[in-house]
């Protein structure tokens, strides 16, 4: 009995060591990241899908399903995401659920497979400027090339005139109600139609079903604060609003005693811009190095002659500011808007306020000695008002008076006097004795 309970023992640790090494990999092969795409598509965006990319394919996973619902957002973003997802070797599965327009279309059309709620759309990928008009040809005709090559890059076969007419209003095809002038928006069972999608599903788990994935564990990420705040900070909306804050508390501060709620209020706003865009993955610590350097050479400024401190550090600062974000040309004209800003808040105060600059007051001598504080460079005679002397020698207008057997260097009020004629001293000021000519005689006289 015993060594039959021993061989029983026997088979079943034999079995067990071939059977678990099997087992694993296929529990392994059943992990799929769910991750959303909501709301706009912008810069922190694309850092929190290349973290959630990472964390699939260290765990694993067999796919990464992205469950898109925005209205669009910014081409340079949707760019970089559709490079992420080229660059990723796991199955991507585009879940439209209900909106992929604009840039969202873009993002979709670079998924492995495609597959769309009953009510969803995709398309509608025009580039639109932030004034509202339609972008420069240069712009819209890099994107609608991007949009055909997206379209022709996938396996399904998927034909390019669709994806064209999304971008072009100029593409004609009146059947999808995209005829000459207007954007190509496609329905679920439109897109089914024309091949642009795999199927359309009424739920997550019915997706799962078709995708082959219903017995896997899904594990589903979500935006961090951090990467939240730097959705915020990084939207190209909000980056110029930022650093006109920092620059206008700034000035605001260069004309307040002390370090006070202006100070504070810029240094805020500088440390949330490049909080965000060190988040969003847009700067590296060169540019917080740079920024501090720059700082530094600015403050060294008020103890230093010439300027050429103030102005490294400044030319330092701006060069931070534009290295920390992803576009330089709208990084450099977000750095203009605050510059015009930080002005014109500087003449209002000085112009309409009348402030001076009390961070100067330390290095700068901000008095002045006039006549009108009491201060004179000579001894002013005003005792001499109302003489009468004779001129010593002729005043052409400058010349000299003699008063009391005292000379004294007087000028004319313009008109040239004789040697030897009465005057009456009518000004006196400091050092400067102004006569006119005097009917009057002198007491020496």
């Amino acid at each position: 009995m015993r060594k039959m309970i021993g061989s029983v023992l026997l088979f079943i640790l034999f079995v067990s060591t071939f059977a678990f090494p099997f087992a694993a990999p296929e529990a392994a092969s059943q992990i799929v990241y769910k991750v959303p795409i909501k709301k706009e598509v912008e810069k922190g965006l694309y850092a929190f899908l290349q973290r959630s990319f990472s964390e699939a394919e260290e765990a694993g996973a067999k796919a990464i399903i992205l469950e898109i619902n925005t209205p669009g957002g910014f081409v340079d973003a949707a760019w970089e995401i559709a490079k992420l997802m080229d660059e990723t070797e796991l199955r991507i599965i585009a879940y439209v659920n209900p909106k992929a327009l604009s840039a969202g279309a873009f993002i979709a059309l670079h998924a492995d497979d495609i597959y769309m709620a009953k009510n969803a759309t995709m398309g509608a990928a025009q580039v639109i400027e932030s004034s509202g008009n339609a972008a420069a040809d240069k712009v819209h005709s890099a994107w609608v090339a991007d949009m055909v090559s997206a379209a022709e890059s996938s396996d399904h076969g998927r034909k390019p005139k669709y994806a064209q007419a999304m971008a072009d209003s100029s593409t004609d095809i009146p059947e999808y109600r995209a005829g000459v002038g207007k954007l190509l928006t496609l329905t679920a069972s439109e897109a089914e139609e024309v091949g642009y999608s795999e199927g359309t599903v009424a739920s997550f788990k019915e997706l799962l079903q078709k995708t082959g994935y219903e017995n896997a564990e899904i594990i589903s990420t979500n935006k961090t604060f951090a990467e939240s705040l730097a959705s915020i900070i990084t939207n190209p909306v909000v980056v110029p609003i930022l650093l006109s804050i920092a620059s206008l508390g700034l000035v605001l501060e260069l004309y307040s005693p002390g370090f006070g709620v202006p100070g504070t209020m810029s240094l805020i706003a500088f440390v949330l811009f490049f909080y965000g865009h060190l988040v969003a993955g847009l700067a590296g610590y060169e540019t917080i190095i740079l920024f501090i350097i720059g700082a530094i050479l600015v403050v060294a400024e008020f103890f230093l002659p010439h300027g050429i401190a103030g102005a490294i550090g400044s030319l330092a600062i701006i060069g931070s500011i534009i290295m920390a974000g992803g576009n330089p040309m709208y990084m450099a004209g977000s750095v203009l808007i605050a510059i015009a800003i930080a002005v014109t808040g500087m003449v209002i105060i000085m112009k309409f306020f009348g402030k001076k600059l009390h961070l100067l007051n330390k290095v700068v001598l901000m008095d002045s000695t006039d006549t009108e504080l009491g201060y004179v460079s000579n001894v002013n005679r005003v005792e001499l008002l109302g003489r009468i002397a004779k001129t010593s020698t002729p005043l052409r207008p400058a010349g000299t008076i003699e008063l009391d057997g005292e000379r004294i260097d007087v000028v004319s009020e313009g008109s040239y006097i004789d040697k030897g004629i009465s005057v009456s001293i009518v000004k006196v000021e400091g050092s400067r004795v102004v006569v006119r000519e005097s009917v009057e005689k002198g007491e020496n006289e």
